[in-house]
């Protein structure tokens, strides 16, 4: 017996690929349904390899009555709209928008970092998927942070253009080929040229200086690890096409080398440890696409802090940082609330 499935924002990068995962890890389905705007009404989207076509409804006229699940992947306004009540139906909302993340009363969720922080969803019917920058990180910390708890953070992340959706690939694809044929390029997704450049903004700036998107892996790591951490990111959007990279810099209260670090890591759920001090021996993000783990490389000690660790972390931002992630919070929802059959 399996579970009425909804992914909202079903025509998206993000709401295709929950589509994909959820076929390939087989997650037990009696029915899926895919939703989007009223633009997308009536088109055909495959259900995985699996060669079932799925008709997209309109978002707006469903009902969520009956349902077991609804995957979001549609962006904060269409999330305000719908979500609660999808919620008030009795369908249990994951939301991959940043509007619930840091609502005291819903649980923002890695199913291998906090999972029983799920207990909580019943308070609004809806849990929170992080930012995909977030998700990769705190995957990587956690078993650091069990073993000789983590003091400060200082992150830089290197963030592919799909995290700007569709609009944000096609712009990269756009200039790097007009570049190549000596057309003018004009940004218009992005601040600047993102083609052979790199730009350190990603979403609005802040009073404090900071972006939005600094603060969100500031705020959301400590909500989903620990609020005594300290944080500091700066956030850059370089032009690559899919995976999101991270330069992270750990400062612990307790004594842990880099020997160790690595024992732990290759251990750890969700993580995979490729770190071989040699040419080529660490992942980059063309290497991780398509796969679920959340790499680590170049595990090293920092000499200038006490107790100190750097490391390189990758993972694939549409999968681990995105859709894998709401569909094994379905998985755990599914085992631990959920039981069917």
């Amino acid at each position: 017996m399996g579970y009425r499935i909804a992914v909202v924002g079903a025509t998206g990068n993000v709401g295709r690929e929950m589509l994909n995962i959820l076929a390939e890890r087989s997650f037990p389905i009696d029915e899926v349904a895919a939703l989007a705007s009223s633009r997308s009404q009536g088109t055909e989207i495959e259900f995985g390899e699996t060669g079932q076509m799925l008709k997209v409804q309109n978002v707006e006229h469903f009902d969520f009555t009956g349902w077991d699940m609804a995957l979001f992947a549609a962006g904060s306004g269409p999330t305000k709209l719908h979500a609660p009540r999808a919620a008030a139906a009795g369908c249990v909302v994951i939301d991959n928008s940043s509007l619930y993340r840091m609502d005291p009363d819903v649980p923002l969720i890695v199913p291998e970092v906090n999972p029983d922080a799920i207990d909580g969803y019943k308070a609004r019917n809806i849990i929170a998927n992080p930012n995909c920058s977030t998700a990769q990180l705190v995957v990587a910390l956690k078993p650091l942070h069990d073993r000789a708890r983590i003091k400060r953070v200082v992150v830089a992340t290197y963030q592919s253009v799909s995290g700007a959706g569709k609009e944000g690939m096609d712009e990269l694809f756009e200039q790097s080929r007009g570049i190549f044929v000596g057309d003018q390029v004009d940004p218009k997704k992005f601040t600047k040229q993102i083609a052979f450049n790199v730009i350190p903004h990603i979403d609005v700036f802040l009073d404090d200086g900071s972006t939005k998107e600094e603060w969100k892996m500031v705020v959301e790591t400590k909500k989903i690890l620990d609020p005594k951490i300290k944080v500091v990111a700066t956030c850059v959007r370089v032009p690559v096409f899919v995976g999101h990279s991270e330069a992270v810099n750990i400062e612990f209260f307790e004594e842990i080398g880099a020997d160790e670090a690595q024992d732990i890591l290759r251990e750890a759920p969700g993580v995979m440890l490729i770190d071989k001090r040699e040419d080529g021996g660490y992942v980059t993000p063309v290497e991780c696409v398509g796969d679920y783990a959340t790499f680590v490389s170049r595990v090293r000690e920092d000499s200038t802090v006490e107790n100190g660790l750097s490391l390189w972390c990758v993972s694939d931002n549409l999968r681990k940082g995105a859709a894998l992630n709401a569909v094994q919070i379905a998985e755990l929802l599914g085992r631990r609330h959920l039981k069917k059959g």
